[in-house]
């Protein structure tokens, strides 16, 4: 994501260690993760433009707009979904068996509550009946 939004300004960049943590994603945290490069002379203006906030709502072309998730808790914008559960995962590929288990709910990275969408709610209870 944020070498697209470097591409979209114009700033060219590239991704360091990619391959690697894709041909084994366990070594990611030893090697640093993947990396965004860009050139001494851009830093700058790669830094502003990653620094721009999350945005509440896109529009798109047809009058339609996305409204952003927020934290019911904190309000804040940077939510992600579904996140690895590390425990299981990290212990499964200690026996050699990668098992990436997802948890099928919303993390705030703020303040760390966690909560399922409304359609799952619904979904789940339907589940159990």
């Amino acid at each position: 994501m944020a070498k697209g939004a470097l591409d979209s300004a114009g700033i060219e960049s590239f991704l360091s260690d990619d391959n690697m943590v894709r041909m084994d994603w366990f070594y990611s945290n030893a090697i640093g993760g993947v990396k965004v490069m860009v050139r001494k002379e851009d830093v700058e203006g790669a830094l502003n433009v990653l620094d721009q906030p999350i945005p509440e709502s896109i529009e798109f072309a047809e009058g339609e707009h996305y409204e952003q998730p927020k934290c019911p808790k904190c309000g804040s914008l940077n939510v992600t979904y579904g996140n690895i559960e590390e425990g299981v995962a990290y212990t499964s590929a200690w026996f050699g068996i990668p098992i990436p288990n997802i948890r099928s709910r919303w993390e705030c990275q703020q303040c760390k509550a966690t909560w399922k969408d409304e359609e799952d709610e619904t979904e789940d209870d339907s589940e159990q009946e």
